[in-house]
């Protein structure tokens, strides 16, 4: 799925980037204090760091594709590091929030608690998360080849509960790309055993 974003980084930026993300960034600025410092995991056009940004966060980004990559780099300002969220070492820096908005649309079923585990690594203990998936069930394929993978509430907040990530807030969206398609919108507080 890295060559589909590598190879159409200008296309897929041109498509997300002008788009307002508010209505899905204010739900978790609600829970964190301004200033706080924030990663966003696969962040793509650089979009939403640069809102964050803007709105007086720390935010950073890690992302796999190089071209999606200097592209948002160029558009923000922002420190965004060329990094694949399955091999990176989360554990080396702690961040208030990390964000993921459509990062996990390709991350199978059977993967996902896995895959969040690794992630829950670079975040403070209370701090929030905030993850978009597709509803739905099963899988889907769009025109341009990529396997999008969907869920349903249940699903996801049985693996959350698992990961000590307790729901805040859910909200489902429309896409704005596609009309077809609702995002859950899930604000987490991750709160380990003996967190207080």
């Amino acid at each position: 799925m890295t060559d589909y974003y590598q190879q159409h980084s200008e296309e897929y930026h041109r498509k997300t980037f002008t788009l307002d993300p508010a209505s899905f960034l204010e739900p978790l600025i609600r829970y964190i204090e301004p200033g706080s410092s924030i990663l966003d995991i696969g962040c793509g056009s650089g979009r939403d760091i640069g809102w964050l940004k803007q709105h007086g966060y720390q935010s950073k980004g890690l992302e796999r594709a190089s071209g999606l990559i200097a592209l948002a780099r160029e558009e923000t300002g922002c420190e965004v590091f060329e990094e694949d969220f399955d091999t990176y070492n989360f554990e080396s820096t702690k961040y208030d929030a990390l964000i993921m908005i459509g990062s996990l649309v390709h991350v199978r079923h059977e993967d996902m608690e896995r895959t969040l585990r690794r992630i829950l690594g670079a975040l403070s203990q209370g701090g929030h998360v905030l993850l978009t998936l597709k509803e739905g069930m099963g899988f889907k394929q769009a025109d341009d080849g990529r396997l999008f993978v969907l869920w349903d509430s249940e699903a996801a907040e049985n693996i959350f509960e698992r990961l000590n990530l307790k729901v805040v807030e859910l909200k489902r969206q429309v896409s704005k790309l596609d009309a077809e398609d609702v995002w859950l919108s899930y604000v987490l507080r991750y709160m380990p055993p003996g967190a207080k």
